[in-house]
C-alpha cells in the first residue's frame, strides 16, 4: 500500500510537472510573433527603429530562453524583462506610455518564470488604439508574505474593441496559478468600458 500510493503520488506529480512545462512552452512562440509582427510594422516607418527593436529583441529572446529552463527567477529579474518589453512597443506606437511601479522589498522574491508576461501581453494586444493615448500601467506590491501585482490597460471605446478576450493566454496563465499556488492565490479581473484591470494576489512561499 505503501509503495502503490507512493508510486501514485510521483506520477501525479511528474503529470503536473508536465503539464507546467507545456504550458509556459506556449509562451514563447506566442511572445515571438508579437514581436517580429511589431518589427515588420517598423520596417516601413523606420528602419533604424526597426534594427534598434530587432537589437534589443534579441536580448529579450535571450533571458526568456535561459529562464524558461527554471522553475523560479528573482522577481528583480522579471520585472527587468517587463520593462524592456514595454520599451519595445513604446519603441513601435507614438501615443504610448507605461509606468512600472514597485513598493517593498522585492530583492528576494522569488516567482515562477515567465509568469507575468501574458498579462502584459494581454493588455498591449487589446490597447490599441493609435488616434488616442493609450497606457498600461503596472504595480509590484510586497508585503509581509503576500505580493500583489496589478495591471491596468486603457480600452479603445469604439464597439468593435469592447471585448477584451483572454483567449488561450489568460487560460494558460489560470492553470498554471491553480497548479502553483492552490488555494494560496486570487485573481480579479475587472473589465469596464475603456479600462481593463487583473489583480493577481500571490501568497509566497
Amino acid at each position: 500500500w505503501i509503495r502503490s500510493t507512493k508510486q501514485i503520488s510521483e506520477l501525479e506529480a511528474a503529470t503536473l510537472q508536465s503539464e507546467l512545462d507545456m504550458l509556459k512552452s506556449q509562451i514563447n512562440p506566442h511572445f515571438l510573433f508579437n514581436m517580429l509582427n511589431n518589427a515588420n510594422v517598423l520596417i516601413w516607418k523606420n528602419r533604424e527603429e526597426a534594427r534598434q527593436l530587432l537589437y534589443k529583441l534579441e536580448n529579450l529572446l535571450r533571458y526568456q530562453l535561459k529562464e524558461a529552463t527554471k522553475d523560479k527567477i528573482l522577481l528583480t529579474f522579471d520585472i527587468r524583462f517587463l520593462n524592456d518589453f514595454l520599451n519595445l512597443e513604446k519603441i513601435r506606437r507614438d501615443n504610448f506610455e507605461f509606468t512600472i511601479n514597485v513598493e517593498g522589498n522585492v530583492d528576494d522574491v522569488w516567482v515562477p518564470s515567465l509568469l507575468f508576461i501574458t498579462f502584459v501581453e494581454n493588455a498591449i494586444k487589446h490597447n490599441t488604439d493609435s488616434n488616442h493615448l493609450s497606457y498600461v500601467y503596472l504595480d509590484f506590491r510586497i508585503a509581509g508574505n503576500r505580493l500583489e501585482f496589478r495591471c491596468e490597460n486603457s480600452k479603445p471605446a469604439t464597439e468593435a474593441c469592447q471585448k477584451q478576450a483572454g483567449g488561450l493566454g489568460l487560460k494558460n496563465i489560470q492553470r498554471r496559478l491553480s497548479l502553483l499556488y492552490q488555494g494560496k492565490h486570487r485573481l480579479n479581473i475587472q473589465d469596464e468600458i475603456t479600462r481593463y484591470t487583473i489583480t493577481l494576489e500571490l501568497e509566497l512561499a
